[in-house]
C-alpha cells in the first residue's frame, strides 16, 4: 500500500472525526467527542511524523501509535453506536474507513519490520 494512500485515507478520516465531534457537540456530548476527537485525528498526525522519523525504528514506532490510535478511535466508535449517539449506517461507515486504515497500517509496519530486520 502506498504511503500517499495512507496519508490521504488518514486525513480523510480525520475530516470525517472532526465533523463528527461537530455534531456530538451540538448534542452536548463531550467526554466521548473528546476522545475520539483526539485519537481519530492522531492516526493522521502520527503517519505524517513518520514520514520524517529518525531511521527505520522510529519509523516504525510512528506507525504503530498510528495503528493504537485506530484501535482507540474503532472503540470510541462502537461506544458512540452503542449509546445511540450515531446511527448504524454513520458507524458503519467510520467503522470500515478506521478499519481500511488498520489494515493499511499493519501491511506498512509488516513491511518495514521485514526490510528493517533484512539490514541487520
Amino acid at each position: 500500500m502506498s504511503e500517499s494512500k495512507l496519508r490521504t485515507q488518514s486525513l480523510d478520516f480525520a475530516v470525517s472525526i472532526v465533523n463528527l465531534v461537530k455534531a456530538l457537540k451540538e448534542k452536548r456530548e463531550s467526554i466521548i467527542s473528546n476522545q475520539i476527537g483526539r485519537s481519530g485525528t492522531s492516526i493522521g498526525a502520527n503517519i505524517r511524523e513518520a514520514q520524517y522519523a529518525h531511521g527505520k525504528a522510529d519509523f516504525i514506532a510512528k506507525l504503530q501509535i498510528a495503528l493504537k490510535e485506530a484501535g482507540e478511535t474503532g472503540y470510541w466508535l462502537e461506544l458512540l453506536y452503542k449509546t445511540n449517539y450515531i446511527t448504524e449506517e454513520e458507524f458503519n461507515l467510520l467503522d470500515s474507513a478506521c478499519s481500511r486504515i488498520r489494515v493499511m497500517l499493519i501491511s506498512s509496519i509488516n513491511t518495514a519490520k521485514e526490510s528493517f530486520d533484512n539490514k541487520r
